[in-house]
């Protein structure tokens, strides 16, 4: 048995005062951390969550949920903690993914409850004591991209008036960014951080590297997500819809129904560049190379918001043109 788990299961029995019948894994995620689902003696289950304290700190996670939690989010519930071991006792919040469950007959219903909780967090969570989303980080996050992406998986090199336009995109992405206003930020509120729950759907994870920054962030990556795509249409239509509960709500400011698709069209391609290159860097970094198959899906977002975003029409096209054909 690996260390870990034997140090986890001495912590759930001595600690936590647990009788359980099995230990299982239950999930991982793009990072260190490793999930146990805990099958009680009469059938129940926890999860165990494993953050081994030299690569993950636990304290952003137990932080996080409370907040998210007061906003009304649903969120694990944390019962036991450790976090000087790195360990935590969490509700189980089930097995069924967002991404395991869409579909045509689902997506407004399942769609419809991850809005009103992004709404939730959106007027109800602090963003007081949160990382901000400067500029430092917005342009940190875009350099994976020629880093890991174009340098590291593709081999491709730009040349100076190539990289003086893709520094022009960058700047264009990340004023469009700080122009917004500033809420709670999930940071990966997608079909794989949301799971199908029977009451106040739907839970909440992997929210612990939550900042304060744009108000589009998070429906960008729900209504643009790397992992599922919807008809263009469709998600402009679901864009307008937030535009107007967000309004209502007092976050959008004075700005008009154009101008918040013109946020959520940049913000997506800032996110997207950064998530082609996280995917690139776990192929090559970190041993996993399942998340390269999504890169595709992930850049054509950018192509298509190019064709009516002037600022990143560059961008799109030397996509279109000079990566997307080597992937």
């Amino acid at each position: 048995m690996p260390q870990r788990l034997r140090l986890l299961e001495q912590w759930l029995v001595q600690s936590c005062r647990l009788s359980f019948e099995d230990i299982a894994p239950a999930s991982a995620d793009a990072s260190f951390r490793r999930y146990f689902r805990v099958v009680l003696r009469d059938g129940s289950t926890l999860v165990a969550m494993d953050a081994p304290p030299d690569k993950e700190d636990c304290h952003p996670f137990v932080a996080v949920a409370g907040r998210m939690r007061e906003a009304g989010l649903h969120v694990p519930q944390i019962f036991a903690q450790d976090l000087a071991q790195g360990f935590l006792l969490l509700e189980d919040l089930g097995t069924r993914p967002y991404l395991d469950a869409l579909n045509a007959g689902s997506v407004e219903s399942l769609y419809g409850d991850a809005t009103r909780a992004l709404l939730r967090l959106q007027v109800a969570a602090p963003v007081d004591g949160l990382p901000r989303y400067d500029r430092a980080m917005l342009l940190r996050e875009m350099q994976l991209f020629p880093d890991w992406l174009l340098g590291q998986h593709l081999g491709l090199v730009l040349d100076d008036s190539e990289g003086a336009m893709l520094i022009d995109a960058f700047d264009v992405l990340v004023d469009n960014a700080l122009a917004q206003p500033v809420v709670c930020v999930h940071r990966d509120f997608h079909s794989r951080n949301l799971m199908v729950v029977d009451g106040d759907n739907p839970g909440v994870i992997d929210f612990q590297d939550a900042v304060a920054g744009p108000l589009t962030y998070d429906l960008v990556s729900l209504l643009r997500d790397c992992y599922v795509r919807w008809p263009a249409e469709q998600v402009d239509a679901w864009v307008a819809g937030y535009f107007q509960a967000a309004r209502r709500a007092g976050l959008t400011g004075d700005v008009d129904a154009a101008t918040f698709l013109a946020w959520f069209d940049l913000m997506g391609v800032q996110r997207h560049l950064k998530a082609a290159g996280i995917f690139a860097r776990l192929n090559h970094r970190d041993g996993k190379p399942g998340y390269l198959a999504d890169i595709p899906r992930t850049l054509g977002y950018i192509v298509e918001a190019g064709r009516r975003r002037p600022g990143v029409e560059w961008l799109a096209g030397f996509i279109a043109g000079r990566v997307l054909p080597r992937m």
